[in-house]
C-alpha cells in the first residue's frame, strides 16, 4: 500500500494557452527566463505539437511544480526546439526534505506509466537533486543521457566590449577589423512599435534567404519578439547592406545580467561580408557597453563558431524516469542495460588498443 507522500501528486490539465496565476510563485524572475511566466505563456500558445496536452505536475504540499506535455499516454518535459533550459519549480524557501517528498509524491503519478522524458536540464538546478532523491526512495528508476551543449562566459566585473574583444581569438578579431563597418547599417531594437514590426520582417526575409530548414512553429519567433519587447527584455539586431537589404538578424534576451542568444540568421549570397560575425560582434558591445551584461550564453548546441566568442561548455541533460514494473519500463531498462554493455565494451577494446 501505498504511503501518503507518495500519493500526494496530481496532474492539472491546462485549459488555456497560459499559465494560471497561482503558478507565479513557482516561477523565474529576469535572470531566470526560461522559468518565466513571459516564455512559458508564449510557448504555450505558440509552440506545441499538435497531438500534446499541456499539463502541470503539482507535488506534496504545493511545493514542487513541473510543467509537463502528455502526447497519448507519454509525458515529457514542457520543452520546445527552442528551450535553452527546463527545470522542476520548488516553491520559494523550500528544504530538500521537502523536495524529496515532492519527488516521492511524484512517483505516484508515474506508475503504470510508459517512461517519462525530462529534457533541457541544468545537472545543478535547484531542487533537481533531491527530487531525484526522492524518486529513487519510491522505485522509480531514473537514466541520465546527454541531451545538448550550452556554451557561454562570465566575464569579470568591469568588461568591456574593448576589453573583452582583445580577449578573443586572433582570427576572430582579425574578421571583425576587416568587416566592420563596410557599407553595412545596423538597427538594433528593444521596444514595440513600428520599428519592431519591420524588424521582425526583416528577421523573417533574411531567415528565409538562410540555410536554416522551415520552423516548426512558424508564429513562435514573432510572438516571442513582440512578447519580449514590452516586457524591456529584446535585443533584435539587424544588420542591412548599402542597398537597405536586411542581410542579418539575430536576437537576444537580458535580465538578471545574462544575455542569452535565441536565434541568428544570415543571408547565405552575402556570406563573404561575414554578416554574421559583424553583427554578433556589433550586439555583444551594445549588450556589454549598454546593458552591462556579465554572462553571454551562446544557447543550444556545439557550434564551433560559438567557442570563438565564449569560452565555457556545459552539458544540458535529460533524465529518463522509469517504472520497472511496466512492460514499457521492463524494455527501457533492457535497452539501457544494453546501452551501458556497448559503452563498456568499445571502452575495453579502446583500452586494449592503446596498449
Amino acid at each position: 500500500m501505498r504511503s501518503a507522500i507518495e500519493t500526494a501528486a496530481r496532474l492539472v490539465t491546462l485549459q488555456e494557452p497560459r499559465l494560471p496565476d497561482w503558478c507565479d510563485r513557482f516561477l523565474g524572475d529576469a535572470g531566470d527566463f526560461f522559468a518565466s511566466r513571459l516564455w512559458y505563456d508564449t510557448v504555450l500558445a505558440h509552440a506545441l505539437p499538435k497531438d500534446a496536452e499541456p499539463l502541470l505536475a503539482i507535488c506534496g504540499d504545493d511545493a514542487l511544480t513541473l510543467p509537463l506535455l502528455r502526447q497519448g499516454r507519454h509525458l515529457g518535459a514542457l520543452t520546445t526546439p527552442y528551450s535553452l533550459e527546463w527545470r522542476p519549480l520548488p516553491a520559494p524557501g523550500l528544504e530538500n526534505a521537502a523536495l524529496r517528498q515532492a519527488g516521492r509524491g511524484l512517483a505516484g503519478l508515474l506508475r503504470r506509466r510508459p517512461p517519462t522524458r525530462l529534457d533541457a536540464l541544468d545537472p545543478t538546478a535547484r531542487g533537481l537533486a533531491p527530487m531525484v532523491a526522492g524518486l529513487g526512495e519510491a522505485g522509480i528508476s531514473t537514466a541520465r543521457y546527454d541531451h545538448f551543449g550550452n556554451w557561454r562566459e562570465v566575464l569579470a566585473p568591469g568588461t568591456d566590449w574593448e576589453a573583452y574583444h582583445a580577449a578573443r581569438p586572433p582570427a576572430l578579431r582579425n574578421t571583425i577589423r576587416r568587416k566592420l563597418g563596410r557599407a553595412q547599417r545596423f538597427t538594433l531594437h528593444t521596444a514595440p512599435g513600428a520599428g519592431l514590426e519591420g524588424a521582425i520582417l526583416a528577421y523573417v526575409t533574411v531567415r528565409e534567404s538562410s540555410w536554416k530548414p522551415p520552423e516548426p512553429f512558424p508564429h513562435f519567433d514573432a510572438a516571442l519578439l513582440r512578447a519580449t519587447a514590452a516586457a524591456g527584455v529584446l535585443r533584435l539586431g539587424v544588420l542591412w547592406d548599402a542597398e537597405a537589404r536586411p542581410i542579418a538578424a539575430q536576437y537576444w534576451m537580458v535580465g538578471g545580467g545574462r544575455a542569452w542568444l535565441l536565434k541568428l540568421v544570415h543571408d547565405e549570397a552575402s556570406r563573404a561580408a561575414s554578416p554574421g560575425t559583424v553583427l554578433t560582434a556589433l550586439m555583444i558591445r551594445a549588450l556589454l557597453d549598454e546593458d552591462g551584461v556579465r554572462e553571454l550564453d551562446f544557447g543550444r548546441g556545439d557550434d564551433a563558431y560559438k567557442r570563438l566568442w565564449v569560452a565555457e561548455r556545459r552539458q544540458r541533460v535529460g533524465l529518463v524516469l522509469t517504472d520497472p514494473w511496466h512492460p514499457a519500463g521492463l524494455l527501457e531498462l533492457a535497452r539501457q542495460a544494453a546501452s551501458r554493455g556497448r559503452r563498456m565494451l568499445r571502452a575495453r577494446l579502446a583500452g586494449g588498443e592503446a596498449s
